[in-house]
Protein backbone atom coordinates (compact mmCIF):
# COMPACT_ATOMS: atom_id res chain seq x y z
CA UNK A 1 0.00 0.00 0.00
CA UNK A 2 1.63 2.93 -1.24
CA UNK A 3 1.85 6.04 1.26
CA UNK A 4 -0.17 9.24 1.03
CA UNK A 5 1.60 12.85 0.35
CA UNK A 6 0.64 13.39 4.00
CA UNK A 7 2.26 10.52 5.74
CA UNK A 8 5.86 11.04 3.36
CA UNK A 9 5.69 14.43 4.76
CA UNK A 10 5.43 12.85 8.69
CA UNK A 11 8.28 10.70 7.97
CA UNK A 12 10.22 13.52 6.44
CA UNK A 13 9.51 15.50 9.53
CA UNK A 14 10.42 12.54 12.35
CA UNK A 15 13.61 11.52 10.33
CA UNK A 16 14.71 15.52 10.57
CA UNK A 17 13.35 15.22 14.10
CA UNK A 18 16.36 12.52 15.06
CA UNK A 19 18.74 14.21 12.86
CA UNK A 20 18.49 17.00 14.84
CA UNK A 21 18.43 15.45 18.43
CA UNK A 22 21.60 13.36 17.10
CA UNK A 23 23.40 16.16 16.26
CA UNK A 24 21.91 18.98 18.31
CA UNK A 25 21.66 19.44 22.28
CA UNK A 26 18.04 20.71 22.01
CA UNK A 27 17.58 20.13 26.22
CA UNK A 28 18.54 23.71 26.50
CA UNK A 29 15.58 25.64 28.07
CA UNK A 30 14.42 29.14 27.25
CA UNK A 31 13.47 29.30 30.82
CA UNK A 32 16.98 28.86 32.37
CA UNK A 33 18.35 31.75 30.21
CA UNK A 34 15.45 33.93 31.18
CA UNK A 35 16.36 33.21 35.10
CA UNK A 36 20.08 33.33 34.84
CA UNK A 37 19.30 36.71 33.18
CA UNK A 38 17.23 37.63 36.46
CA UNK A 39 19.87 36.76 38.64
CA UNK A 40 22.44 38.45 36.77
CA UNK A 41 20.01 42.09 36.96
CA UNK A 42 19.90 41.06 40.72
CA UNK A 43 23.65 41.18 41.23
CA UNK A 44 24.31 43.58 39.55
CA UNK A 45 21.76 45.89 41.47
CA UNK A 46 24.12 44.26 44.44
CA UNK A 47 27.08 46.22 43.08
CA UNK A 48 25.69 49.58 42.40
CA UNK A 49 24.27 49.19 45.98
CA UNK A 50 28.28 48.58 47.11
CA UNK A 51 29.32 51.23 44.98
CA UNK A 52 27.18 53.67 46.42
CA UNK A 53 27.44 52.86 49.61
CA UNK A 54 30.94 52.32 50.13
CA UNK A 55 32.75 54.60 47.10
CA UNK A 56 35.70 55.32 46.79
CA UNK A 57 36.51 52.11 45.06
CA UNK A 58 40.17 52.53 44.82
CA UNK A 59 42.85 53.29 46.95
CA UNK A 60 45.21 55.28 44.77
CA UNK A 61 45.41 53.55 41.07
CA UNK A 62 44.30 50.22 43.40
CA UNK A 63 40.94 48.83 43.78
CA UNK A 64 40.40 48.19 47.11
CA UNK A 65 40.39 44.78 48.22
CA UNK A 66 37.13 44.98 49.72
CA UNK A 67 35.59 46.07 46.56
CA UNK A 68 37.52 42.45 44.76
CA UNK A 69 36.38 40.37 47.38
CA UNK A 70 32.44 41.25 47.32
CA UNK A 71 32.53 41.34 43.53
CA UNK A 72 33.85 38.07 43.64
CA UNK A 73 31.61 36.74 45.70
CA UNK A 74 28.86 38.53 43.81
CA UNK A 75 29.67 37.36 40.15
CA UNK A 76 30.21 33.65 41.73
CA UNK A 77 26.46 33.45 43.43
CA UNK A 78 24.93 34.52 40.16
CA UNK A 79 27.22 31.94 37.96
CA UNK A 80 26.53 29.10 40.21
CA UNK A 81 22.33 29.93 40.67
CA UNK A 82 22.27 30.47 36.67
CA UNK A 83 24.59 26.78 36.09
CA UNK A 84 21.86 25.48 38.68
CA UNK A 85 18.63 26.50 37.66
CA UNK A 86 20.24 26.16 34.02
CA UNK A 87 20.15 22.19 34.81
CA UNK A 88 17.42 21.76 36.66
CA UNK A 89 15.25 23.33 33.75
CA UNK A 90 17.69 21.61 30.91
CA UNK A 91 16.66 18.28 32.64
CA UNK A 92 13.03 19.07 33.05
CA UNK A 93 12.66 19.85 29.06
CA UNK A 94 14.68 16.67 28.85
CA UNK A 95 12.33 14.63 30.36
CA UNK A 96 9.45 16.29 28.97
CA UNK A 97 10.09 15.62 25.54
CA UNK A 98 12.03 12.54 25.24
CA UNK A 99 15.41 14.19 24.98
CA UNK A 100 18.73 13.04 25.81
CA UNK A 101 20.24 15.07 27.98
CA UNK A 102 23.46 13.57 28.28
CA UNK A 103 25.22 12.47 25.03
CA UNK A 104 28.37 12.99 23.11
CA UNK A 105 26.22 16.02 21.59
CA UNK A 106 26.23 17.78 25.13
CA UNK A 107 29.75 17.16 25.76
CA UNK A 108 31.08 18.53 22.69
CA UNK A 109 29.15 22.01 22.88
CA UNK A 110 30.32 21.75 26.46
CA UNK A 111 33.73 21.82 25.44
CA UNK A 112 33.21 24.53 22.74
CA UNK A 113 31.94 26.58 25.44
CA UNK A 114 34.16 26.33 27.96
CA UNK A 115 37.24 26.70 26.00
CA UNK A 116 36.47 30.76 25.29
CA UNK A 117 35.22 30.92 28.91
CA UNK A 118 38.28 29.44 30.35
CA UNK A 119 40.86 31.36 28.25
CA UNK A 120 38.35 34.69 28.70
CA UNK A 121 38.33 33.99 32.83
CA UNK A 122 42.29 33.68 32.84
CA UNK A 123 42.52 36.58 30.91
CA UNK A 124 40.14 38.32 33.22
CA UNK A 125 42.37 37.57 36.46
CA UNK A 126 45.62 38.54 34.47
CA UNK A 127 43.39 42.24 33.74
CA UNK A 128 42.85 42.11 37.41
CA UNK A 129 46.19 41.05 38.11
CA UNK A 130 47.67 44.21 36.33
CA UNK A 131 45.45 46.27 37.46
CA UNK A 132 43.67 46.74 34.47
CA UNK A 133 40.28 46.83 36.09
CA UNK A 134 37.95 48.59 33.30
CA UNK A 135 38.58 46.53 31.08
CA UNK A 136 37.46 42.98 32.96
CA UNK A 137 33.71 43.60 32.06
CA UNK A 138 34.22 43.60 27.86
CA UNK A 139 36.27 41.54 28.02
CA UNK A 140 33.85 38.90 30.02
CA UNK A 141 31.15 40.03 27.56
CA UNK A 142 33.60 39.40 24.70
CA UNK A 143 34.63 35.68 25.63
CA UNK A 144 31.19 34.78 26.61
CA UNK A 145 29.82 35.92 23.03
CA UNK A 146 32.93 33.99 21.67
CA UNK A 147 31.94 30.80 23.79
CA UNK A 148 28.28 31.32 22.56
CA UNK A 149 28.76 31.21 19.06
CA UNK A 150 31.41 28.57 19.26
CA UNK A 151 29.16 26.20 20.87
CA UNK A 152 26.14 27.38 18.68
CA UNK A 153 26.54 24.43 15.90
CA UNK A 154 25.99 22.14 18.80
CA UNK A 155 22.69 23.41 19.78
CA UNK A 156 19.82 25.71 18.61
CA UNK A 157 20.71 28.46 15.82
CA UNK A 158 19.74 31.39 18.07
CA UNK A 159 22.52 31.28 20.35
CA UNK A 160 24.80 32.12 17.56
CA UNK A 161 22.97 35.43 17.35
CA UNK A 162 22.90 35.50 21.45
CA UNK A 163 26.81 35.11 21.08
CA UNK A 164 26.91 38.15 18.42
CA UNK A 165 24.64 39.85 20.68
CA UNK A 166 27.08 39.62 23.72
CA UNK A 167 30.43 40.18 22.04
CA UNK A 168 29.09 43.77 19.92
CA UNK A 169 27.87 44.65 23.55
CA UNK A 170 31.02 43.79 25.07
CA UNK A 171 33.14 45.79 22.21
CA UNK A 172 31.00 48.78 22.88
CA UNK A 173 31.75 48.42 26.77
CA UNK A 174 35.23 48.66 26.15
CA UNK A 175 35.11 51.36 23.59
CA UNK A 176 32.64 53.35 26.82
CA UNK A 177 35.20 52.25 29.15
CA UNK A 178 33.61 53.85 32.11
CA UNK A 179 30.18 52.33 31.36
CA UNK A 180 31.62 48.35 31.89
CA UNK A 181 29.00 47.27 34.89
CA UNK A 182 25.84 49.18 32.79
CA UNK A 183 26.84 46.98 29.74
CA UNK A 184 27.54 43.72 32.08
CA UNK A 185 24.04 44.35 33.04
CA UNK A 186 22.28 44.91 29.67
CA UNK A 187 24.34 41.96 28.53
CA UNK A 188 24.14 39.12 31.07
CA UNK A 189 21.03 40.77 32.47
CA UNK A 190 18.47 41.94 29.91
CA UNK A 191 19.44 39.69 26.88
CA UNK A 192 19.21 36.43 28.71
CA UNK A 193 16.11 38.14 29.92
CA UNK A 194 14.97 38.64 26.11
CA UNK A 195 16.53 35.95 24.44
CA UNK A 196 15.07 33.09 27.24
CA UNK A 197 11.27 34.26 26.62
CA UNK A 198 11.55 34.58 23.25
CA UNK A 199 12.82 31.05 22.97
CA UNK A 200 10.50 29.38 25.42
CA UNK A 201 7.42 30.77 23.49
CA UNK A 202 8.72 29.27 20.33
CA UNK A 203 10.02 26.19 21.31
CA UNK A 204 8.26 25.16 25.00
CA UNK A 205 5.05 26.88 25.19
CA UNK A 206 3.36 25.71 22.66
CA UNK A 207 4.34 21.91 22.39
Amino acid sequence: MQKTPQEHLETLVEIRDLMQRSTRFLSLSGLSSAFAGIFALIGAGMAYWYLSMHNPAFDGHHIRMDFIIFFTLDASIVLFLSIGVGYYFSWRKAKRYNFQMWDSTTYRMLESLAIPLIAGGLFCLILLLQHHYKLIAPCMLIFYGLGLINASKYTLREVYYLGLLEVIFGLFSAFFINYGLFFWTIGFGLLHIVYGLLMYNRYERTR
